[in-house]
């Protein structure tokens, strides 16, 4: 059985796309070639490299969603081309473009709506990962309160989804989400 490797596109045309110099694309490649030799990584090789993050809880569910948002062509799988990007955004992008990727994100069904439904997916998600060792210790309908100040606080006109217009307006006047978008800005 051979096995297909995928190589990228070329350093200088990645270094055009995203926020990232040519070296430091060097460094993301070998680091991502070492993970996934084939210079692609399925659901599940994402999962269980995800769930070394997150030894006291499960990853799975939340790495699924991630896993989709990462997999811009929806084919199952995630290149360096798309890994990149995604990092690119989620760590020097504009305040906007982390918004844009994070509503993609929560936006599941990719309908351009968030729903309670979808919400509440995510933020199970997020609670089974950060596992049983959370302090606090989360009383069972955790979620379902965390869903309604969400929706309460973002959607602007009460008709039960979030637009992504909504979602930008809504994290924009919040003073906590801004500063938490500039976390990783000097990461690398």
């Amino acid at each position: 059985m051979t096995t297909v490797c995928h190589r990228p596109e070329g350093l200088e045309q990645l270094e055009a796309q995203t926020n990232f110099t040519k070296r430091e694309l060097q460094v993301l490649y070998r680091g991502f070639k070492n993970e996934c030799p084939s210079g692609v990584v399925n659901e599940e090789a994402f999962k269980q490299i995800y769930a070394q993050f997150f030894p006291h809880g499960d990853a799975s569910m939340y790495a699924h969603y991630l896993f989709n948002a990462f997999d811009t062509a929806q084919n199952g799988s995630v290149k360096f081309e798309d890994f990149v990007m995604a990092l690119s955004i989620l760590l020097r992008g504009t305040a906007h473009e982390k918004l844009r990727w994070t509503f993609n994100l929560y936006d599941i069904n990719k309908d351009g709506y968030i729903n309670k439904e979808e919400m509440t997916d995510i933020v199970k998600a997020i609670y089974d990962m950060m596992g049983k060792y959370t302090y606090p210790v989360l009383k069972e309908d955790a979620p379902k309160q965390h869903v309604e100040v969400f929706f309460q606080k973002m959607d602007k006109n009460k008709d039960g989804v979030v637009t992504l217009d909504e979602f930008i307006e809504s994290c924009q006047e919040d003073e906590n989400i801004m500063r938490s978008l500039q976390l990783f800005e000097n990461v690398m």
